[in-house]
């Protein structure tokens, strides 16, 4: 039985991949995508997804236009040199891509209403969108959300936009703090884990002659566009990490990741801003069972890469 999905991205090239594994895994059912400002403005992420929707034959999937930009109103910095000014490397989005019916952010709690103790919402973006919802209708408002997946964080170990925070955390800070403490049953996969959760460039050679998906032609210029920028940042690194399908794939496959059930803020402001703090003492101070998360602390990477690849060489991909 597929688990429903409503997800919320910024594609960007890490998002766009875990859109693709999203479209192609049967354990899977996407049942909407929420694009919004992050790796690229707001406007060329809709048009990434609803390519990325249109190559896989499901327009049907509701697209739903997210935040232009963080609570806190802060300037926006788009790093080009990681995802292409498009968001895609250096794939350009075809014109014809433009009259897209896109759904504004109410929709998002009609599709929760809709799936009702049967939706899980897997973030991999900034987490404006989420918090907007308790802001515009309360805390009660994503009741009937299962579990949250959330890519965000770093415990322990650097950041990957500051010296201790990583991108969907510091971006937009108030955002990510109000998610962690409003919303319910979240399962976070930090950068402690998604950094290691490397591709090579061998295993996208392979894929993008062997893969039988319409995605094919993407998966090369993308990769290698994005393993150009971490070959820079992290000088010696063997692949590329794709953080974003960290918690798709732990989604649909439950000992892919240990978790530590912790109760997790975010710093809002100062030199701090965006990093995640969670108490890692052998005995942390007794917190409300319910304001636990669990934070991902450990990944077999090798049935990452396995499976990465099992679900990119499946044959029938299209599933409605």
């Amino acid at each position: 039985m597929a688990v429903n999905v409503l997800m919320i991205t910024d594609p960007g090239i890490d998002d766009s991949f875990a859109i693709m594994y999203a479209l192609l895994n049967p354990k899977i059912n996407l049942v909407g995508i929420v694009s919004g400002y992050g790796n690229t403005p707001k406007e060329k992420s809709v048009k990434n997804t609803a390519y990325l929707l249109t190559l896989g034959g499901r327009e049907d999937i509701p697209i739903i236009a997210g935040a232009a930009g963080p609570l806190s109103g802060e300037p926006i910095v788009y790093y080009a040199e990681i995802h292409g000014k498009e968001g895609l490397g250096p794939i350009k989005p075809p014109d014809t891509i433009q009259n897209v019916k896109v759904y504004d952010i109410n929709k998002i709690l009609e599709i929760v209403n809709q799936y009702k103790g049967d939706l899980v919402i897997v973030s991999v973006g900034r987490l404006t969108e989420l918090a907007l919802m308790f802001i515009l209708y309360g805390n009660d408002a994503l009741k009937g959300v299962n579990t949250f997946y959330i890519m965000g964080g770093a415990f322990l170990v650097p950041g990957n936009i500051s010296a201790e925070a990583e991108a969907n955390f510091f971006v937009d800070p108030i955002a990510a703090n109000t998610v962690m403490e409003k919303a319910h049953n979240i399962y976070l996969f930090p950068l402690n884990i998604t950094n290691k959760a490397l591709i090579t460039p061998d295993i996208i050679d392979y894929l993008s002659k062997n893969s039988p998906t319409p995605f094919k032609p993407l998966l090369k210029p993308a990769f290698d566009y994005y393993f150009k920028a971490y070959q820079k940042n992290v000088p010696g690194i063997k692949g590329a990490p794709l953080h974003d399908v960290v918690p798709l794939m732990a989604l649909t496959e439950p000992d892919l990741v240990k978790y530590i059930p912790r109760r997790v803020r975010v710093e809002e402001f100062g030199n701090g801003k965006g990093k995640s703090i969670a108490d890692f003492r052998p005995k942390p101070d007794k917190e409300p069972v319910n304001s636990l998360d669990y934070i991902g602390m450990e990944a077999d990477i090798q049935k990452f890469v396995v499976n990465f690849m099992e679900i990119f060489l499946q044959g029938d991909f299209n599933k409605q």
